[in-house]
């Protein structure tokens, strides 16, 4: 396919996804012009532009009503609309009429675009698993074949640089692998025979051999997919009392209005002009034009404002969810720390000159791509050490590097790596000691013993213990989810101010951890960046992700700090609080407004006009009242 039809095809694509949205929008610029005609006495051009905003406008609603009341045989909101218009159009209220399809069309719109969204997420974790793998088989060379076809006992190669395909264990070699796609650390971890490895993750720097232990359908990076579609198939107790309420209120009203066509009659000696009159006026007043106004204002303009303060919100049930929000569950890497690794000590041998000792040390490190590698020699830079270049160094994948330099060996690594005994001696045994402090250590040697060791920690962003504070003061209970060891989960905990924290997360116990919270606190709240935090965001009441996370993580939250500031959630709690408020004082006032004009009709104390007025009139308050959401909040 040419460029050009490409890019007809995606037009195509795109317009049919958002034809409602056409459509309604179609439908409001038609009402503007035949309620224009109508003004200047073209009574038969504004009917048929009228009569034409309705068929755009109303035929998507019109047929979604229908099939779904043949389908769950239950009459619906739809059914109720469209009766509504039509009665307005019988008694000669064709605006109002046209003004109710248009509400109700681009509601479905909004709908049908967030549905379209949902969908995304499962398409980005798909492309990041692996389509073909290096097969194995005896002494032949490895042949590139489909993972589909692969089988539980194949013998895989992978090489440096590349996506493991299966779920197995290594026969062969040793590399350091980054795990982040299934844990969330930023840390690689170093993997060596016998080690289980993850399909999903990548292979840094050795060539591995592995052993596959499970079929595709089983792998752990599967289980996120799962795990993600099963959460977001899951309905929330507000739409489950939302089809509630919608089927028994269209009953109601209709039940209500057939019994309005003739009992008065029999029972009030009505005529029966007046009797079709009044019941025709319930139909249009008793439609939810007010109540549909008392919701949307108010959230357009609660996620405007949010925007504004840097927060995306994915639709307005993500608000309503931050405002009754009990539990936050929030992950270490990426959102309360900055998610990679910083210098924070530099211990050298008695004798040895620190700078000359560090630039050694960073020149070699310079030669690999390692994070921590990385991150001592931006530590070396930041102190303005010169970094030699032309060394010649050896990677031990999973180990560290061996290097020598003016004819001096030096080694550089873990504990395991230059000697666990000598190195737990160092510097009167301090390596423990910053362990203890949730710290990774790095040493090296050369040919004296042990020259030096690198402390490295992920640092707490900024604004984090001023966030979890503020949350705290909220009345939100702060768990703080991570794949560390205890002691390192510890003490980021103790420093954020959290109150509680689970260590050792996968992607399986994060969603369990949020499914028992769930049945504890019932409105639990989820903060990740990380593929591995999707399925859990997807299982929360409200998912929310850092903006500068994964693609997954971003299509699968709720809502999305744009700007990383994990100071706004406060602000979206309150935000959602405040919504929430002038939303019941909406609903309490349109429904009671329609109860009013209902009583009053049957009364025959309202006539149609006025009923008019007090209907179109309770939706313009509402609306007005839901205008204040724009303002910031303090």
């Amino acid at each position: 396919m040419d460029n050009n039809n490409r890019e007809k095809f995606s037009l195509i694509e795109n317009l049919k996804q958002h034809q409602e949205l056409i459509a309604a929008i179609i439908s409001g610029i038609i009402i503007l012009v035949a309620w224009k005609l109508e003004k200047e006495g073209l009574s038969t051009a504004s009917v048929f532009s009228y009569i034409t905003a309705f068929v755009i406008g109303g035929y998507a609603k019109a047929k979604e009503g229908i099939i779904d009341t043949i389908e769950n045989k239950t009459l619906n909101v739809e059914i109720l609309m469209i009766l509504a218009a039509i009665g307005s159009m019988m008694i000669g209220y064709w605006t109002e009429g046209a003004i109710l399809i248009f509400i109700f069309s681009l509601s479905g719109a909004l709908e049908t675009y967030a549905m379209n969204r949902s969908h995304r997420e499962i398409s980005a974790l798909m492309n990041l698993q692996p389509e073909e793998a290096w097969l194995v088989r005896g002494d032949f060379e490895p042949m590139k074949v489909p993972v589909s076809s692969l089988q539980v006992g194949d013998h895989l190669l992978v090489k440096p640089g590349e996506r493991i395909p299966v779920d197995g264990k290594i026969l062969k070699g040793s590399s350091s692998i980054d795990e982040s796609a299934i844990t969330g650390e930023a840390i690689p971890v170093s993997k060596n025979v016998g080690d289980e490895v993850f399909a999903g993750t990548i292979n840094l720097n050795g060539t591995i051999t592995i052993h596959m232990t499970k079929p595709n359908s089983e792998t752990l990076f599967q289980k996120i997919i799962e795990l993600v579609q099963s959460a977001q198939s899951e309905k929330s107790p507000s739409q489950q009392f939302i089809e509630k309420f919608e089927g028994r209120y269209v009953k109601g009203v209709l039940i209500a209005v057939g019994l309005m066509m003739f009992l008065p009659h029999f029972l009030l000696g009505w005529d029966w002009n007046t009797t079709i009159y009044r019941a025709i006026v319930l139909l249009v007043v008793a439609s939810p034009c007010a109540l549909v106004a008392s919701i949307m204002p108010a959230t357009l303009s609660a996620i405007s404002n949010g925007a504004r303060h840097g927060i995306l919100f994915k639709g307005g049930v993500h608000l309503e969810n931050m405002s009754v929000l009990r539990l936050l569950a929030v992950d270490k890497t990426g959102t309360l720390t900055e998610g990679a690794p910083v210098v924070t000590d530099v211990i050298v041998r008695n004798g040895l000159d620190e700078k000359e000792t560090l630039k050694i040390m960073a020149s070699i490190e310079a030669q690999s791509n390692h994070p921590l590698a990385q991150s001592i020699v931006q530590h070396a830079k930041e102190q303005q050490i010169e970094i030699l270049s032309g060394i010649d160094i050896k990677d031990v994948p999973g180990c560290g590097l061996k290097a020598v330099i003016n004819g001096k060996s030096y080694i550089i690594g873990n504990a395991d790596f230059v000697g666990v005994e000598e190195a737990k001696q160092f510097a009167d045994c301090k390596a423990a000691h910053l362990s203890d402090e949730g710290k990774t250590v790095v040493f090296m040697k050369d040919e004296q013993g042990i020259a030096a060791l690198v402390a490295l920690k992920d640092t707490i962003r900024n604004e984090a213990k001023e966030a979890v504070q503020t949350l705290k003061e909220l009345g939100i209970h702060i768990a703080m989810l991570t794949g560390d060891h205890e002691k390192t989960a510890k003490v980021i905990a103790r420093e954020a101010g959290v109150n509680q924290y689970i260590a050792k997360c996968s992607p399986v116990t994060k969603t369990e951890f949020i499914g028992n919270a769930l049945a504890q606190y019932q409105y639990v709240g989820m903060v990740g960046d990380g593929i591995n935090d999707a399925p859990a965001l997807a299982k929360s009441t409200v998912g929310i992700a850092m903006g500068g996370g994964t693609d997954v993580a971003l299509e699968t939250a709720d809502i999305v700090l744009m700007k990383n500031n994990l100071s706004k959630i406060a602000y979206a709690v309150k935000l959602g609080r405040k919504m929430q408020r002038i939303v019941k004082q909406n609903v309490i006032f349109s429904t009671s407004v329609i109860a009013l004009l209902i009583i009053s009709n049957f009364l025959q104390i309202v006539d149609l006009p006025l009923g008019v007025v007090g209907h179109e009139g309770s939706t313009i308050l509402v609306i007005l009242n839901g205008l204040r959401m724009l303002k910031t909040i303090k």
